[in-house]
């Protein structure tokens, strides 16, 4: 695995890696809080291996990218602007594939659905990541048309939601990364959601990226009190894991109203998807990426004249 720097906009240098073919279709994968560019490490390799340019990154806050401390650093464009940054500086002739959880995925949502940068994608496979603004306008579409049904599934995420509050204490939040305590909450959940050892997630991994507190203090609220009208148009399959104790099916998979294309997949596993079934995610991924290539490759295709053409 090569590693390289990427400078964003700002300054913030960003740590990035590469695998695979430079010369086949890029896959860029981008993670979310508390981890690093570690939890692809198993998907990346199978996508290497079927001939794909694989790059990941330390998103800013996490392993050996900067580390802003203003709070207004993490805020949705400027996460944008990065993951944008690191897909000119790896593909800058043509348009890369996102694969994306947590954190990677919201950050990723708001990229593919911004007018000046969507045309720089050709796909986004996402797992357990909503867009934020329309995770505001969930909310209150379960609320304007109130039934058992949409009133059940708000208190769901909004109890599998907690953690977010938490996570806005500031001082409390980082000492709980500090300390370990939540690296411990983590494995312990990871064990809950696949009777396993949580293979991929290293210890202190959250006390060395608490930095990451700053997303949700930089973007939830403003994104929940006010939200905004945004439209995805590029192919996209979701990953909605079943298990998965922080984002509950319904919260990502309910979007075909702003992301049409997207296709849904419910999947047997847990929040860290990637890292427990690395063959369903990078087979899933492959998919799209060679379905967005050929779409991609017929679009650019020279058309034969039409019968009488030039009489």
């Amino acid at each position: 695995m090569a590693q390289r720097w990427v400078t964003a906009s700002d300054g913030v240098r960003l740590a990035v890696y590469e695998q695979g073919d430079p010369a086949g279709p890029t896959v860029l994968c981008v993670h979310g809080f508390p981890d690093d560019h570690g939890v692809w490490d198993g998907v990346a390799g199978r996508l290497a291996a079927r001939g794909l340019h694989v790059v990941s990154y330390d998103v800013r806050g996490s392993g050996a990218s900067d580390k802003p401390r203003r709070t207004r650093a993490y805020r949705l464009p400027r996460l944008a602007a990065d993951t944008t940054a690191v897909a000119d500086a790896v593909s800058p002739g043509a348009p890369v594939h996102l694969l994306t959880h947590d954190w990677g995925s919201v950050q990723s949502w708001h990229t593919v659905s911004t007018p000046g940068l969507a045309h720089r994608y050709a796909s986004i496979t996402s797992i357990s990541g909503p867009d934020l603004d329309h995770t505001g306008r969930w909310y209150r579409a379960q609320l304007r048309r109130p039934s058992p049904a949409r009133l059940l599934k708000l208190a769901k995420q909004s109890l599998a939601s907690q953690y977010v509050g938490f996570f806005h204490l500031a001082g409390i939040a980082e000492l709980a990364c500090r300390g370990g305590f939540l690296d411990g909450v983590i494995a312990t959940l990871r064990r809950l959601e696949t009777g396993e050892a949580p293979a991929g997630y290293g210890p202190g991994l959250a006390a060395r990226n608490r930095a990451g507190l700053r997303l949700y203090r930089a973007n939830v609220l403003p994104r929940m009190l006010r939200p905004r009208v945004r439209h995805a148009g590029l192919p996209a399959v979701v990953l909605a894991p079943s298990k998965d104790v922080f984002v509950l099916p319904p919260w990502q998979t309910e979007i075909t109203d702003w992301a049409p294309a997207a296709e849904i997949h419910h999947v047997d596993g847990g929040h860290w998807l990637p890292s427990h079934r690395p063959d369903l995610v990078a087979g899933h991924t492959a998919r799209l990426v060679e379905r967005a290539e050929r779409d991609r490759a017929e679009r650019a295709a020279p058309r034969p004249p039409s019968p009488g053409a030039g009489r």
